[in-house]
């Protein structure tokens, strides 16, 4: 863990309300069914799951700006939603929150995104999606970059959280980061394949292991293997800093191209689900950074968020009181 001291984490803590974060993405609705399996169904070999409750929670980019809310940020959401239930559910779950939704504009020639979760026994036992992954049409991305200039006076960092669906195009992020850099607005990337190598010249770009495999055709499994993966990237993207995601072995930051990372080891005692963890980690990341932390310190903040979330069951954001609870812990052994 990072030198902190009980002022030092009051300190940033008191400053996350006056951070102001836009998170830019796909924007989705995660829904759960939870019941109990007591038997197999007689038509197919699957279980017949018993449904006791259901539930709706904002997913996808709409969970990262969950995220930052429950950090006592403010979040601005920046994406498209159908012109159907869901999208309606989405915004209302957003004004519940107090979350303006200007930036989240509507496209009636594709469905909101929805994941449909079904969970026995605290056991995820199958998802279903509906979605659109084509790219949106000129008219719908002039419209999210028209809303975003005019908002961006009130932001102080921006979340790129990218799923593939189609929301995030290569002209999007492309005004959005030179403009962001005329405004000195701290940058973030959560990637996904398809833009990979898009998003040139930011302040944090966040992969995990698999997808930093995938993109560069090997296999990663020593801290060496991990080094030269990030020596890549810096090159290919020119960004300032790397953050890559480990799972078990938790995460390597590189602050800058050709220096040692800082190896930190998961912090999580019990995994009992990962959906979400990365949402956790690159909402407290940015949050803590925007509150005056060093990248180090903002590491670790989301090293001990990631811990608290993958010992919950379904996508669930990161609790204020929670991780001030969970730092303050490890100060006091």
């Amino acid at each position: 863990m990072s030198n902190f001291t009980k002022s030092r984490i009051k300190e940033l803590f008191d400053s996350f309300k006056d951070c102001r974060v836009a998170v830019i993405g796909d924007l989705m609705l995660d829904s759960y069914m939870w019941g109990d399996v007591k038997r197999i169904s007689p038509e197919a070999p699957v279980p017949v799951v018993e449904v006791m409750s259901e539930s709706v929670k904002l997913g996808g980019a709409a969970n990262v700006a969950n995220n930052i809310i429950n950090l006592g940020a403010r979040a601005i959401p920046f994406g498209v939603v159908g012109d159907d239930i869901s999208g309606e559910q989405i915004r209302h779950l957003f004004s519940q929150l107090g979350l303006q939704v200007n930036g989240v504009v509507t496209d009636v020639s594709r469905p909101t995104t929805i994941k449909t979760r079904i969970i026995a026994n605290d056991q995820h036992v199958v998802r279903a999606d509906v979605e659109s992954k084509s790219d949106l049409s000129g008219d719908m991305e002039r419209l999210m970059l028209s809303t975003f200039k005019e908002m961006v006076d009130e932001i102080d960092g921006v979340i790129f959280q990218d799923y593939n669906k189609g929301v995030i195009t290569d002209r999007l992020i492309r005004e959005v980061v030179d403009l962001c850099s005329a405004h000195n607005i701290f940058v973030t990337v959560d990637p996904k394949f398809n833009n990979f190598f898009s998003y040139t010249k930011v302040n944090l770009f966040k992969p995990n292991r698999r997808e930093t495999e995938q993109v560069l055709g090997r296999v990663i499994r020593t801290d060496e293997d991990i080094f030269n993966a990030a020596q890549t990237l810096f090159e290919r993207l020119s960004c300032k800093s790397i953050l890559i995601t480990r799972g078990p072995k938790g995460m390597s930051l590189f602050e800058k191209a050709g220096e040692k990372p800082l190896h930190i080891p998961t912090h999580a005692m019990k995994i009992h689900d990962v959906s979400g963890a990365g949402d956790t980690v690159i909402s407290t990341i940015i949050v803590a950074k925007l509150a005056g932390a060093t990248l180090v310190e903002s590491a670790h903040f989301a090293n001990y968020a990631a811990g608290i979330v993958c010992a919950e069951v379904g996508v669930v954001p990161i609790e204020c009181h929670r991780l001030n609870e969970e730092l303050l812990k490890d100060i006091d052994k």
